[in-house]
């Protein structure tokens, strides 16, 4: 009890200092007069009590600064400041005291503070908004594809999960859907790339996928997001993509491929694993690519697998090897109903040097 108390101390703590943070960055002039005030009082501290404040105390304000200061001259003067500050304080110390050696590291310290500033400078992201609007744009990909897959009628349900290469956040892999009309529509896209290199492609197709998805024709969602690509003018990047389109009603799908690996289909009545084949050119190579379509049907008990390269290529293995092996792993969990599986194909075949991701189409037995 008295940890579980202590730790909601600290994050109570921590809130608050965040809120003071935020409302500092809005009043910047008030910011850096309280900075050249607690860099003064350190200094003068120091000067009074050297056995209790040390002159190094005076790197505080410093790394407060980068944090805090939006803008880069008002850092720039608090750097100037606080060099002042730090050799007046050595000056007085005895001979026998180190001087140099302080205001070099003091000097090394307002450097590295004035160069990180710089760089969030030109990106026009003051102190540590840059690493906050980064993750709210994870988030915000993290949201559109496995969390926020929309609710399907009893007798079906979907799953999905993302891996990164690399333990990243960012992935070049997500996923878009939508339901409307009793059709389900859902698309799998690998972004050329990995991880972070790949991340902020994934997150500008992202919008415009989804804003396709259930908008256009389902015939012409490829063409339109080859289009697209096409202007965005990527040079050699590309993307492939799987698009399935279910009625679930009938059961009856539609899947079209760019470049992309074949869905499987798991029979069962049979117990036999189908491979959904449909020809088509990656996105952004071609000018006016045609794709072909592979229809099928979801039976109860049935269900549809999409995934990227990284569940079943490797530089040792070709994509029919390992979707030989995904299906071996999948025939595991049908015991299950598949619940839960989408995280534990994920993490069992899932390759760890590339971006992996997988979503689970399954027409329950039962509701």
């Amino acid at each position: 009890m008295k940890k579980n108390g202590g730790y909601a101390l600290i994050r109570r703590i921590g809130r608050r200092v965040e809120a003071l943070a935020r409302r500092v960055r809005r009043q910047p002039r008030v910011a850096f007069f309280g900075l050249a005030v607690l860099s003064l009082v350190f200094a003068l501290g120091s000067l009074a009590l050297p056995r209790i404040l040390p002159a190094s105390l005076l790197v505080i304000p410093l790394l407060l600064g980068g944090v805090l200061l939006a803008r880069f001259r008002q850092l720039v003067a608090l750097v100037v400041l606080t060099l002042v500050f730090g050799s007046y304080v050595v000056a007085t110390r005895p001979p026998a005291l180190p001087r140099t050696g302080f205001l070099l590291v003091l000097a090394l310290a307002g450097w590295i503070v004035l160069t990180s500033a710089k760089v969030r400078s030109r990106l026009g992201v003051p102190g540590t908004r840059g690493e906050s609007m980064l993750m709210e744009l994870r988030d915000t990909l993290t949201a559109q594809g496995e969390q926020a897959l929309p609710s399907l009628p009893a007798g079906w349900r979907v799953e999905a999960a993302i891996q990164s290469a690399g333990s990243s956040t960012f992935s070049g892999d997500f996923v878009v859907s939508t339901v409307h009309d009793h059709v389900f529509e859902v698309a799998l896209v690998d972004v050329s790339g990995k991880g972070i290199d790949a991340g902020t492609r994934a997150l500008l197709l992202s919008g415009a996928l989804g804003g396709l998805l259930g908008v256009v024709p389902e015939e012409e969602f490829l063409p339109s997001a080859n289009r697209y690509l096409r202007r965005q003018d990527w040079a050699d990047d590309f993307a492939t993509v799987v698009h399935v389109v279910v009625d679930l009603e009938t059961g009856e799908f539609d899947v079209r491929t760019a470049g992309h690996p074949p869905a499987i289909q798991f029979d069962a009545w049979s117990g036999r694993w189908q491979s959904r084949d449909a020809d088509g050119p990656l996105l952004g190579l071609v000018e006016a690519p045609e794709f072909e379509v592979n229809r099928g049907q979801l039976k109860l008990g049935d269900a549809l697998f999409l995934y990227s390269d990284g569940m079943v290529e490797t530089p040792r293995r070709d994509i029919g090897r390992g979707t030989d092996r995904l299906a071996g792993h999948a025939e595991r969990l049908v015991g299950q109903g598949f619940l839960g599986a989408a995280k534990e194909l994920v993490k069992s075949a899932g390759g760890p040097g590339d971006d992996s991701a997988i979503v689970i189409i399954h027409r329950m037995a039962h509701a």
